[in-house]
């Protein structure tokens, strides 16, 4: 008999993580721990190091996002998974980038839950094809629809402080590159040109940018 997958969960609603933990349970998971915030999701998968983590987007102490960053600076290799009501596909982009092997939404999750864990365990991934219906653009907010997706990337750096030689060095790219993005990104979202109008536009949107 094989050993069971280990799970590591996390959601901020109680209710929901407790019928979370009786779905896998009956699906033949071993649930090691659960967590209701960011925080102690990060210390329970250090302590575990379960096969797979299951966890909330918008949490206490520490977003998904974040708590998926930390795991891969730190080296822990738990597969993830997130489950979250955004359908935005900009936050699926960044889900990737941060190497999720699953982004579930909330409201199709026990229809889709089982699949995905059966996909993931064998080293697959499943991103919920629901993220797509009603939208043709590859980035849902309409902010994004002109832009490129490395122009996208540079905005999300520009967002976060970063200089044009500190943008360069971080993507391996030329400064002058980095400057022909600004400036097409200026033309396209009708932006005066000014050198940081650019940055202000980016600040005031940084919750839509991610």
């Amino acid at each position: 008999m094989s050993e069971k997958t280990t799970i590591v969960i996390a959601d901020d609603h109680p209710i929901l993580l407790k019928g979370l933990s009786d779905f896998l349970n009956d699906l033949g998971l071993k649930i090691l721990d659960t967590a209701s915030n960011g925080i102690h999701l990060l210390e329970k998968i250090k302590i575990h190091r379960p096969d797979i983590v299951l966890m909330d987007m918008e949490m206490p102490g520490m977003t998904g996002l974040e708590v998926a960053e930390q795991m891969n600076r730190q080296g822990l290799e738990s597969k993830k998974i997130l489950l979250t009501l955004h359908k935005e596909l900009f936050l699926l982009q960044k889900a990737k980038e941060l190497q999720f092997s699953g982004y579930i939404l909330k409201e199709f999750a026990l229809t889709e839950l089982s699949s995905a864990l059966e996909i993931i365990k064998k080293g697959g991934s499943y991103f919920s094809e629901k993220i797509w219906e009603g939208s043709k653009n590859p980035i849902e907010s309409p902010v994004f629809e002109p832009l490129t997706p490395s122009e996208i990337k540079i905005l999300r750096l520009i967002a976060e402080g970063y200089a044009t030689r500190e943008i360069a060095d971080k993507l391996f790219i030329s400064e002058r590159t980095v400057e022909k993005h600004r400036s097409n990104m200026i033309t396209k979202l009708d932006l005066e040109k000014k050198h940081n109008s650019l940055l202000l536009w980016a600040q005031r949107n940084r919750e839509i940018i991610g």
